[in-house]
């Protein structure tokens, strides 16, 4: 039973996960952060911080490992929206 329920995790981790990636992509190749909300992207950050460290607490895989991943793109989209902010995109 607990290897199904870490393995239904992981998946639900991978999954949510990789839809965030194009928008890290996208916002790396074209430095356009115009559609990007800073404050909303802060909000998830802490967000995500919060589920990490719950997922150390519980030492649960699935919550570590898709939140760590997540924490660190949704930091670089804040550093981005930061240092692009009043710039003009390169295509």
């Amino acid at each position: 039973m607990t290897s199904t329920v870490e393995f239904l995790g992981l998946v639900a981790a991978v999954l949510t996960t990789s839809a965030f990636l194009p928008q890290v992509y996208q916002t790396w190749k074209t430095k356009n952060v115009e559609g990007l909300s800073l404050a909303m992207y802060t909000v998830f950050f802490m967000g995500v911080i919060l589920w990490l460290a719950y997922g150390i607490m519980i030492n649960s895989l699935p919550v570590i490992a898709a939140n760590a991943l997540t924490a660190i793109s949704g930091g670089f989209l804040i550093y981005c929206k930061i240092k692009y902010s009043n710039k003009t995109p390169t295509m």
